[in-house]
Order: structure tokens, then C-alpha cells, then sequence
């Protein structure tokens, strides 16, 4: 199961954008638009922020939960950044498949890169920004992170938008509702057949 899907009308489609590019509020809307799609939840050992919900902005475990399940090969990828470990579970994006429901995942660049290598023929969608200037703005304006953790995610940004062409598909985010159609658009095509 976990390879090429193209035997299936089932897609995997990752969108990914360096922290603060918008990518969250922008699955969030697609996920309303589109509801066909199914979304899987990452897990991660960082703690909740104040206005994420355990179970579906991500599943908040421990550093010990996370390392049983990297040794169970719960996960499809993994990956430690921000002192923090990120995963995307296995069970639930091979459940979708099974049943040919075509999924929607939220990942940093790297992650998306290592789905890629796994299922080949998943979509991989790129959230650029209109300047760096701006995204170290946005990060700052969020407000969420230390000092340290958000000059860690200036830092992990410029190595993530170096990646951004080997990505299928570029968008910048210089307007959350014009992208947000853009995407909506393109995915409705391929789950169409009317675009690769």
C-alpha cells in the first residue's frame, strides 16, 4: 500500500510552506470548501497553543508516546525540529487510501519530501511568500514563539524556500482568499482527472 497510487482515483496532496506562510489557515479553508477531503493530523511532542484543539490541529503526546510509535513504524515520516519531534501517522492516511478517499496533509518541506519518496504520485503544493522580509514579520506579529524558537524558524525558513522547486506546484501567498481559490482550484481539477 504504501507506494505509487495511481492504480487508485485516491490522491495525497501535502501543502507546505515555511512557518508563518500561511499554509495553516489555508488547509483549514480548503478542508470547508472541499469536504471530500480527508485530513490527517499530524502528531507532535511540542506543546498546544491556546487555540488548538488535541486531536485536530494535531495529536499532542510525549517525547516517550512519539519514540514508542517511531519504534513501531507508526509513522510514514518523522522528523525532530524546534527541540520538538513532528509525524505524520500512518494508520489513518492508509485507512483513507483503502477506502479511495484522496487526503489532504499539512507538512513542513522536509516531510513532504519523504511522503514524496514513499507515494510517488502524491501532489506536493508549495506556499511561497511575496518577500523573507514579510515572513520574519508574520512570525514576529504571531507572537507564539520565544526568542530562540522563532530565530530557530528564520533560520529553517530560508533551507525551506531553497527546497521549493522540487515541489509540483508554487503558490505565493500575497492574499489568504486569492491563494486559497488557487489551491481550491487546482485540487478540484485533479480529483476531477482534469489535471495531473
Amino acid at each position: 500500500m504504501l507506494n505509487s497510487i495511481s492504480e487508485s482515483k485516491s490522491k495525497i496532496f501535502v501543502i507546505s510552506s515555511p512557518s508563518g506562510g500561511g499554509k495553516t489557515s489555508i488547509v483549514k479553508r480548503i478542508l470547508k470548501e472541499i469536504p471530500e477531503l480527508v485530513f490527517s493530523v499530524s502528531a507532535t511532542t511540542r506543546p498546544k497553543r491556546k487555540d488548538e484543539i488535541n486531536g485536530v490541529d494535531y495529536y499532542f503526546i510525549t517525547e516517550q508516546e512519539f519514540k514508542e510509535k517511531i519504534e513501531k513504524n507508526d509513522f510514514i515520516e518523522w522528523e525532530m525540529f524546534y527541540d520538538y519531534y513532528y509525524g505524520t501517522p500512518k494508520e489513518s492516511v492508509t485507512k483513507a487510501l483503502s477506502e479511495d478517499k484522496s487526503v489532504l496533509l499539512e507538512l513542513d518541506v522536509n516531510g513532504a519530501l519523504n511522503v514524496k519518496k514513499i507515494f510517488t504520485d502524491a501532489i506536493l503544493i508549495f506556499i511561497d511568500v511575496p518577500s523573507f522580509e514579510e515572513l520574519v514579520q508574520r512570525l514576529k506579529s504571531r507572537n507564539t514563539e520565544s526568542d530562540s524558537d522563532l530565530q530557530k524558524r528564520i533560520e529553517r525558513a530560508k533551507m525551506e524556500l531553497k527546497q521549493k522547486d522540487k515541489f509540483d506546484y508554487i503558490f505565493v501567498n500575497k492574499n489568504l482568499n486569492d491563494v486559497t481559490n488557487e489551491i481550491k482550484n487546482l485540487i478540484k481539477k485533479i480529483l476531477k482527472g482534469d489535471e495531473k
